[in-house]
């Protein structure tokens, strides 16, 4: 059977809304069989593998059923664990968001009661928990099945193995006979065929089979990230492994959009490509892609079905998948014609839970990694620096500037601290070394502190200046040099006015940050700003000559990131 839409699949508005947001955008094969079934009315026996998307598959329609005039338990879902319970109930919470009146309560063991028993004094009509506690609750009747509507069996020979065949039993017996019941099993041992046998009326069986990845050329691993410090890990990472040509996944179009304009807002050559989008303009983004003449493309998973383009170094899970199936999808992007490919999936809080079923059900070797430190980031690019600058050297490729070397020199200063100066002058920030850097808290990726937009319009990869190669290829002859005495950086570039803002790095600020503010508060379009450098308390944007008054006057007392903000034109040093 074919995968579905989630709009064909007879939902309600509300819960249509709910998986819109959610970024789901089609179903998986199980929910694809599962869900209409269970709006149908049907009981249904579905057997996969944990991380196929069963979730959604029994969730959406159990909120359907519940009557949101009715204050009391409507719907009662059984987990194997605590863990899986409070999974469970945040998938519940999320889907029935738009649906006015749902309330839902996990209960399990190890939690207070006095917290559980509010919730059922409060109406909750989801109930998910463990077969214990739900016997508990039974037992001192604080909760009563005679309401239930639906009842669902998850990992249902997990239980078995847990032992709780019984509570499991007693439970079933209880509740009303006029009910849908449903199970999802990974296996269904003889003991669990026994009570589908006595407690499901003709049910609809779901089977949907384990897929084993068989992708030996693809290295997988995956890094647990805090969610905000996933832009800032990708960049470390893109930067560290000097990655070129690679796919990334988010799980919504949303932040498709948002992420797309962080990675080219730091100077990365990058496109987006999700569902709201024509299919011309699909074509488009794919066509350059194809044609290298995008570093990443970020897509959605439905957009990219059926993407085929060779070479693709990595495939990045920046948003986990939805389920093992989606996975195996987005990583066979990469490997391609027995060709090596990588795949590095990141992971936030509780969605390493999710992250392990995906293992079970892939069949997959993915390797926990390190995040890298930043100052293995730094390292490298003075190790890029350094190699740039001895290639240089070798071969004689550049203007002599003896004269000037030799001023220098007559006024006492020795050959390295002259040496020294012009590296920290004019080399760029992304390749200079720099001062180590203390692991306490997350920061970001010093590849924002160069910025400059017009990178992303090269037409390929292969003609465009390496990313560690952004600076002037000849020092200036004589002595009229033109800098900043505030920045000791090459002043701006030739038809552009270099700005002073009065925020930098220790104010939290990025320079998506600085160009967000310029081009929403003066209108103005993104290619009238140059070079964005960050400084500790202050940073320095480079505008078009023609529009620097305005932006100063924009810009000049304005509330920024909870900073009165002053902007002026940087002082310059005079010609000698």
């Amino acid at each position: 059977m074919q995968k579905k839409m989630f709009a064909e699949l007879g939902l309600s508005p509300e819960l249509q809304k709910a998986v819109a947001q959610m970024g789901y955008e089609e179903a998986t094969h199980i929910q694809s069989q599962a869900i209409p079934a269970l709006l149908s009315g049907s009981d249904v026996v579905g057997q996969s593998q944990t991380g196929s998307g069963k979730t959604a598959a029994f969730a959406l329609p159990a909120i359907e059923v519940v009557d949101v005039r009715l204050r009391a338990p409507q719907v009662l879902i059984l987990c194997p664990t605590r863990e899986l319970a409070v999974q469970v109930a945040e998938e519940v919470a999320k889907l029935a968001s738009f649906k006015r009146g749902v309330r839902e309560i996990p209960i399990y063991g190890g939690q207070s009661y006095d917290r559980q028993l509010r919730g059922l004094r409060d109406g909750a009509q989801i109930v998910i928990g463990t077969p214990g506690r739900i016997m508990d609750h039974l037992d001192r009747r604080t909760l009563k099945l005679d309401q239930i509507k639906m009842i669902i069996l998850d990992e249902a020979d997990r239980m078995l193995d847990m032992g709780f065949l019984d509570d499991i039993r007693t439970i079933l017996k209880q509740a009303p006979a006029e009910r849908q019941t449903v199970f999802f099993s990974a296996t269904l041992p003889r003991p669990i065929q026994e009570l589908i046998k006595t407690f499901t009326k003709n049910p609809v069986n779901v089977t949907i089979e384990a897929q084993a990845l068989t992708m030996p050329a693809i290295e997988q691993v995956y890094y647990e990230v805090d969610r905000r410090s996933k832009l800032d890990v990708l960049c470390r990472l893109i930067d560290l492994q000097d990655i070129k040509f690679g796919i990334i996944f988010c799980a919504t179009k949303m932040m498709v959009d948002e992420l797309t304009e962080h990675l080219t807002a730091r100077g990365y050559a990058a496109d987006k490509m999700h569902g709201d989008m024509t299919q011309a303009m699909r074509e488009r983004v794919i066509a350059k892609f194809r044609k290298r003449g995008l570093e990443f493309l970020i897509a959605t998973d439905v957009a990219a079905r059926g993407l085929d383009v060779d070479d693709v170094e990595v495939v990045f899970n920046y948003d986990l998948p939805h389920d093992g199936d989606d996975y195996i999808h987005r990583i066979g992007r990469t490997g391609r014609a027995g060709r090596s490919g990588r795949a590095i999936t990141f992971v936030s809080g509780r969605e390493l839970y999710k992250m392990q079923n995906i293992i079970r059900f892939t069949k997959g070797k993915i390797r926990r990694e390190k995040i890298p430190t930043e100052e293995e980031v730094e390292k490298k690019r003075a190790n890029s620096f350094y190699d740039a600058l001895l290639k240089t050297l070798e071969e004689g490729k550049y203007e002599r500037q003896d004269a000037l070397i030799s001023r220098l020199l007559d006024q006492g200063y020795v050959a390295t601290d002259v040496a020294s100066a012009l590296i920290h002058l004019y080399g760029d920030e992304e390749t200079k070394p720099a001062e180590p850097v203390r692991e306490q808290r997350p920061a970001p990726a010093r590849r924002e502190e160069n910025f400059r937009p017009e990178r992303r319009d090269y037409p390929d990869y292969r003609e465009r200046p390496e990313r560690h190669e952004r600076r002037p290829a000849a020092l200036p002859t004589g002595t009229g040099l033109k800098a900043d005495r505030e920045s000791g950086q090459l002043s701006h570039e030739q038809g552009m006015t270099r700005l002073t803002l009065g925020v930098g790095r220790d104010h939290g600020i990025q320079p998506g940050d600085v160009l967000g503010v310029i081009v929403g508060i003066t209108k103005l379009p993104k290619d009238i700003v140059g070079v964005i450098r960050l400084q500790t308390k202050q940073t320095f944007v480079d505008i078009a000559d023609e529009h620097a008054d305005l932006v100063v006057s924009k810009l000049s007392g304005i509330e920024f990131k909870g900073r009165k903000l002053w902007c002026k034109r940087a002082t310059v040093a005079k010609p000698e």
